[in-house]
């Protein structure tokens, strides 16, 4: 398949190609965190406090797992546009033998840790109880979540954006179909509870997973899993490592952030914890089809960067900064305008639903301000300048916020920790931008 139109249609046009199916893609998966959280809630507030701090762990394992995808995504899309298509099957094939070792691993690891993990910030056995319950199932299926993942970056390295749209929005809508059907026992299935919540997720992955491997083997792919480059590469291993550690740092970083925030938040009440696990399900419908903006243009700034189309590659940026922009803007007024009717989504508790009010209205201060450093660090990534981009995470999850949120809190409670995050996106956008110059010039 001949990739050169890459460089040669129109750029805004040829983002919104490449991006609005994974747009559409990510908006389904947001229903699926909201949907996935509304019925376990319904179990009780225990259990959704339980999800609440198993979710860093999740996030955890899902940011390196992506994060080793960007890293395949943009090896494979720089050699696809210096036309070495060779070496792009051999990524491909060593991201996929990798890709396996990393969900393997993550099974084990994940499996193991949560009931001390969940000790750190709770002495409520019935919450501790919910998580591991829910853990032990999710995590089982993280070899799954590994396989869709590299396949997701292979065929968005390649183009094939309705492809994995279709895989993508399938896995998640199983799931949606399947978690209140498993958690409270529609017709002949038994009632699960929060098992069943982590049994659909897991099914949906494995199915989204087999669907990629289907159209791969039906319309076959510019690049080849190849079985003679399963040999280890360490050369490869390398480039595919360079990008996908400081990418998987980028994505991690939130789960450090929600477990500081978490424990300065317990000082004040569960409740806050409760709110702030609201709002990380709620910001997934804004920042993740940011993300299908930022996935979109990935492949086109590698495939042009290797190409040496640079002034491509700076329009590529200022495009797809404008559509964040405008997204996030959308965020920020839905936010403002119906807070209460978000968090009433998961809580019929009046002072539950003002405290998460009073947080929806002060964080999303922040939104417009986060689309210079979402986009920037995006860009960064697709250009394969991994540790410029590690910077810009690094201030946004941990260099501001945590002593930023730990220093106000002690003047104005858990609100202080609310204020912190738009106080964190002001200063961050001006270092993104700094950081990205300084990283394209180079």
């Amino acid at each position: 398949m001949d990739q050169t139109y890459m460089k040669e249609k129109p750029v805004l046009k040829l983002i919104l190609s490449m991006a609005l199916p994974m747009v559409l893609s990510m908006m389904v998966s947001s229903l699926y965190n909201i949907v996935d959280s509304f019925f376990i809630a319904k179990i009780s507030e225990d259990a959704m406090t339980a999800l609440s701090l198993v979710y860093p762990v999740q996030n955890l394992i899902n940011a390196v797992m992506i994060g080793f995808g960007i890293g395949i995504n943009a090896v494979i899309s720089f050699y696809l546009g210096a036309q070495d298509h060779k070496t792009a099957d051999r990524a491909a094939t060593q991201g996929m033998l990798l890709g396996t070792i990393h969900g393997v691993g993550f099974m084990i690891l994940g499996i193991t840790v949560m009931r001390p993990f969940l000790h750190m910030f709770t002495a409520n056995e019935q919450i501790i109880d919910y998580g591991v319950r829910y853990s032990r199932i999710a995590f089982l299926f993280a070899t799954a979540l590994s396989w869709q993942l590299v396949f997701e970056k292979t065929f968005q390295a390649v183009g094939r954006m309705v492809e994995s749209m279709t895989c993508m929005m399938s896995g998640a809508v199983i799931n949606i179909i399947l978690d209140p059907v498993l958690i409270f026992g529609l017709g002949p299935f038994p009632k699960m509870g929060i098992e069943g919540a982590a049994l659909a997720t897991g099914i949906g992955q494995a199915a989204g997973a087999l669907l990629y491997l289907i159209f791969y083997i039906v319309r076959p792919l510019p690049v080849k899993y190849r079985k003679k480059y399963l040999k280890v590469d360490l050369g490869l291993w390398k480039k595919l490592y360079v990008i996908g550690i400081p990418a998987s740092l980028n994505l991690a970083l939130p789960s450090l952030l929600i477990s500081v925030l978490n424990v300065i938040l317990t000082g004040y009440g569960e409740v806050y914890v409760f709110v702030l696990g609201v709002y990380y399900k709620l910001q997934t419908f804004l920042y993740l089809p940011a993300n299908g903006i930022v996935q979109g243009m990935r492949p086109l700034l590698g495939y042009n960067y290797g190409a040496g189309e640079y002034k491509r590659v700076h329009k590529i940026f200022q495009d797809g900064l404008i559509l964040v922009l405008v997204m996030m803007a959308a965020g920020t007024a839905i936010c403002l305008a119906i807070p209460g009717q978000l968090m009433g989504l998961f809580s019929s508790s009046e002072a539950t639903v003002q405290a998460g009010m009073t947080a929806l209205r002060v964080i999303s201060l922040g939104f417009i301000m986060s689309s210079v450093s979402v986009i920037c660090s995006g860009a960064l990534e697709g250009l394969g300048k991994g540790v410029h981009s590690l910077i810009i995470s690094l201030c946004r999850y941990v260099v501001v916020i945590i002593p930023v949120a730990f220093i106000v809190s002690r003047f104005m409670g858990a609100v202080g920790v609310w204020h912190a995050f738009w106080i964190t996106e002001a200063v961050t956008a001006v270092i993104s931008y700094i950081v990205y110059r300084k990283g394209v010039k180079r």
